[in-house]
């Protein structure tokens, strides 16, 4: 137990001789009497040593861990009734007071080796002095009421300074606990007046740092209008100085050069993609043309081939004879009235007996009917033939299911290459499935 404040007499030497009687000591061991060789226990000290001892030496949690382990009858939160019950089974030797015994040797063994080198009376209360006057009390107290070589009186000026020292400290405690609450008051007030000053400081703050933001912005701005002004002066400077319009009168006249030869370019280009396309088209139209006249040349050849080897005019119908339309009558819609001997000659040399309608140009169109259902199959070149005739021609095929071959080309070879496929059983109109063109 450490007093909280620095003492300056002890309280057994706070009377003097003319104050107060002198203390009674016990009478002094004659020298003859023989020393004590151990320690005092703690039930063999006086009884009102107990209660300074435990209150003193032991800490509350100490006294309820002992407690605890003994089964003490109090309530363990009541801490002056456990107390008085460790005061009470202190007095004689038990468990408990041997447990005490023990607990203190062992947590003051440094103050009891210190004193254990005292080898007086004298001593013993010479070491109680200097360690009471450094603030140190427990353990030198427990170190000084055990002492093999303690007197009565100096047992009873431990006590007696401890048990001062107990009044003292109570009333330095009750005026620290009144400073102690005037000082939370206190504290309180201005913990208040501390706060409602931080929360206006930081309401200021906020206001002065808004207000900086805005000045920083409005600075940015003028910083940039100040570099927009200079920039404007410069070009303004460099116009005045027509520095200016003469490079841009070079750009202008550089770029309308550029641009004209640009558009002469795009022009020859646009020249160029048009010839192209009409080469183009017109190889395409030759390429056709060439694969065209080949084969006519191909049919007229096979015709020319088969009328040399037909001479005994066969009829189709010998085995082996791939022509479908011998000994067959056909008839051709359209087609070029210079060329039609030329139609016949062709088609006598593969035994076919052809006839012949303008399409409309002088016979009369009313006659294609009775001619359609008399012939066995039906020739028409679709790019040299009225549309009247071309469109009745078709109405009555499918109406009447005749075989009709619809080709491109009124010349000789166009008209073998159609007369071929005719023969090789192709049309384009016909009941039964035919080879579309």
């Amino acid at each position: 137990m450490t007093p909280p404040f620095p003492l300056k007499r002890r309280i057994a030497d706070a009377f003097t001789q003319a104050e107060a009687p002198a203390p009674r000591l016990p009478a002094a061991v004659p020298e003859a009497a023989p020393r004590p060789v151990k320690r005092t226990r703690l039930w063999e000290l006086k009884d009102k040593f107990h209660c300074p001892v435990i209150g003193t030496c032991l800490s509350v949690g100490e006294l309820a861990r002992l407690a605890r382990r003994h089964s003490f009858n109090g309530d363990l939160r009541d801490e002056f009734t456990l107390h008085v019950e460790a005061v009470g089974w202190a007095g004689s030797r038990n468990p408990v007071s041997e447990t005490l015994q023990k607990h203190l040797d062992r947590k003051y063994q440094g103050d009891l080796a210190r004193f254990e080198r005292a080898g007086s009376d004298a001593e013993v209360r010479a070491l109680w002095t200097e360690h009471y006057e450094q603030g140190e009390v427990a353990g030198p107290m427990w170190a000084a009421l055990t002492h093999k070589t303690a007197s009565d009186g100096t047992r009873h000026a431990v006590y007696a300074d401890v048990h001062m020292l107990s009044h003292q400290v109570g009333a330095g405690q009750a005026a620290d606990a009144r400073r102690l609450a005037h000082l939370e008051k206190e504290n309180a007030r201005l913990s208040a007046a501390h706060e409602r000053e931080h929360r206006e400081r930081a309401r200021a703050e906020d206001g002065w740092r808004a207000q900086i933001a805005l000045l920083e912005a409005a600075r940015d701005k003028l910083q940039a209008a100040g570099a927009e002004v200079n920039a404007l002066r410069e070009r303004l400077a460099t116009f005045e100085s027509g520095a200016a319009v003469i490079g841009l009168g070079r750009r202008l006249m550089s770029l309308s050069a550029a641009n004209e030869q640009l558009r002469v370019a795009a022009e020859r280009s646009r020249a160029l993609e048009a010839s192209l396309k009409e080469v183009e088209d017109k190889a395409l139209a030759l390429a056709r043309e060439r694969d065209e006249l080949a084969a006519g040349r191909d049919a007229l050849e096979r015709l020319l081939l088969a009328g040399e080897a037909n001479e005994d005019a066969c009829d189709g119908r010998c085995d082996g004879c791939t022509n479908q339309a011998a000994g067959r009558c056909v008839l051709c819609v359209g087609g070029r009235s210079s060329l039609v001997a030329q139609y016949r000659a062709l088609a006598e040399r593969l035994g076919i007996r052809l006839i012949h309608h303008d399409g409309g140009q002088e016979e009369a169109l009313s006659r294609l009917p009775d001619m359609i259902s008399g012939a066995d199959a039906v020739m028409c070149p679709t790019d040299c033939v009225s549309h009247a005739a071309y469109y009745q021609l078709k109405r009555h095929c499918k109406r009447t299911g005749k075989p009709c071959l619809l080709f491109k080309g009124a010349s000789v070879s166009g008209f073998a290459v159609a007369l071929a496929r005719l023969s090789s059983g192709q049309a384009s109109i016909a009941t039964t499935a035919t080879k579309t063109n």
